[in-house]
């Protein structure tokens, strides 16, 4: 075997085998569902407010901008804030924990979310939708910055762009050079939306249900990926 190639299969082995939890599918996948169900939850029952596809607000932002809708505006520009904090606070925690041993730092990440989703369930519709949205963006703004990787790819576990776009071009390519390890990346992407959009569903039908309150069930997710994450690694 030429030199270059077995190095590059060394090195392949090593992170197969040193791949941490928060890298899984399993993980990848229940992240996706809470994503989805968040989603559908602020949507539904915070205001029509996206709590993840932060280009939805934008876009809205600019169209209450346009109607001279300030209030309207301001309506939509507050979780956009809320994500851009998220994602400062994301990376301080992994800077000031990156080396603890203890616990990951994407366990406290998890844990935070965890806390405050527990605070929006307590918020009861209505007056303080704006504060719900606010936490609710926040939250999914700490995880999209925390969970980048899927089984070694790079995807968006709280919103759907980036994964449709590498999961059809990785098809693509496959078709072009039979690479299965194309497929197999392709199969990863459209899993995670699958996922996606089975928490959208499930957050619809929850929130219809139990309101303000349904936000525990994607808790019950954050907590699941907690403890799953005390197992550092496995070996495929």
């Amino acid at each position: 075997m030429h030199p270059g190639v077995q190095k590059k299969a060394a090195i392949e082995v090593i992170l197969v085998k040193g791949r941490q939890m928060s890298d899984k599918f399993i993980t990848g996948s229940i992240l996706a569902l809470v994503g989805g169900f968040l989603d559908a939850y602020s949507y539904i029952c915070r205001g029509k407010v996206f709590a993840n596809a932060q280009t939805g607000n934008i876009v809205l932002f600019g169209v209450k901008l346009s109607e001279k809708d300030f209030n309207g505006a301001f309506h939509y520009l507050v979780p956009i804030i809320a994500f851009v904090m998220g994602i400062i606070i994301a990376n301080i925690i992994r800077v000031k924990f990156k080396e603890q041993q203890l616990i990951h730092w994407r366990q406290i990440v998890v844990g935070l979310e965890l806390v405050m989703l527990l605070v929006v369930a307590n918020i009861p519709k209505g007056n303080l939708d704006e504060a719900a949205n606010i936490i609710v963006s926040f939250v999914c703004s700490l995880q999209v910055e925390s969970f980048r990787k899927v089984n070694g790819y790079a995807y968006a576990s709280t919103m759907c762009t980036g994964n449709l776009r590498s999961g059809t071009e990785n098809i693509f390519r496959y078709f072009k050079t039979k690479n299965a390890d194309l497929l197999k990346a392709s199969v990863y992407y459209y899993g995670i939306i699958l996922f996606f959009i089975v928490g959208a569903a499930i957050g619809a039908i929850i929130t219809g249900m139990f309101g303000a309150k349904a936000v525990y069930v994607a808790a019950i997710g954050l907590m699941a990926v907690t403890l799953m994450m005390f197992k550092k690694s496995e070996e495929e």
